[in-house]
């Protein structure tokens, strides 16, 4: 069965290709970063034509695409592949790939020769989780060119040991701990930050603290310099309970459970449209 090329439906405004630089400028001046996962080449060029400015590339793929209860089966390997799809589909969008559960934990030379695949395979920046414990691996990265994004707070690899999917940094010794490890890896060079499930306040702390390293949040407020939701769940697909910090961008804020939704196209412009404003996430609704 043959399908049309990835290509848009309306040709876009031409946005310039973004790079660390871009990004930062716009946090300078008080423009949000919206961020969202995927995992193949069409939706990549849907984000990309919808104004999206990062897409990451996420070991949430074992969940959404692959069916896993958890991220810990994902291999190099299938990042690799699902990055190389992804970046034949992106055109200016900034690309984010996950470093999967065992692949650059056991020391900086590991992690670097995983983060050569996942850039020979189209990424422009590697994500890794945990604290300050990674920042050697972090600084070996990126003394050789390696774009570093970290992820504190609720780290999905680590599950486990955390105990299940829960808010990080609630009582004053965990907040000192986030904060110590954020500070850690924003000496270390790391230029990016994932912050998942902190409370908003302590979020908003660690932005205002290290404006090199640039926060992007998920669960964590609105006050961070980006937003990151994965795809499924801003499109209303996400499998049982949705977690409070998700909206469905299919559908308008209030609108009848019989009323039209929006195409996915739609939706992704309007998650984009939504970050930038401040409109998404709502503290009310969305905060911790």
């Amino acid at each position: 069965m043959s399908v049309h090329p990835v290509e848009a439906a309306v040709s876009p405004a031409q946005r310039a290709p973004l790079s660390l630089p871009k990004l930062r400028e716009m946090a300078q001046r008080g423009e949000r970063i919206a961020v969202l996962t995927a995992y193949d080449a069409t939706f990549a060029r849907c984000m990309d034509d919808a104004g999206v400015d990062c897409i990451l590339v996420g070991d949430s793929l074992g969940n959404v695409v692959q069916g896993e209860k958890s991220t810990l089966p994902v291999t190099l390997e299938h990042m690799a592949y699902h990055t190389r799809c992804v970046a034949q589909g992106r055109r200016a969008a900034w690309l984010v790939s996950d470093l999967p559960f065992g692949s650059y934990e056991a020391s900086p030379r590991q992690a670097f020769d995983s983060a050569v695949a996942l850039m020979q395979a189209g990424a422009q920046m590697v994500k890794l989780e945990g604290g300050g414990v990674t920042a050697d691996t972090v600084r070996f990265l990126v003394e050789r060119g390696i774009p570093v994004c970290a992820h504190l707070g609720l780290t999905p690899q680590r599950v486990h040991a955390l105990g299940g999917f829960r808010v990080q940094g609630r009582d004053e010794a965990a907040a000192a701990q986030l904060k110590a490890d954020a500070a850690a890896l924003a000496e270390a060079g790391a230029a990016m930050v994932v912050l998942e499930l902190v409370p908003s306040g302590l979020a908003r702390e660690i932005t205002l603290a290290h404006p090199g390293m640039l926060t992007i949040g998920i669960g964590a407020g609105a006050g961070t310099a980006g937003q990151v939701l994965v795809m499924h769940d801003m499109l209303g697909l996400t499998t049982g309970r949705r977690p409070r910090f998700v909206r469905d961008f299919t559908r308008e804020p209030g609108s009848e459970p019989q009323a039209p939704g929006l195409s996915v196209a739609q939706a992704f412009a309007r998650y984009a449209a939504d970050v930038k404003a401040g409109c998404f996430p709502d503290e009310a609704l969305h905060g911790y």
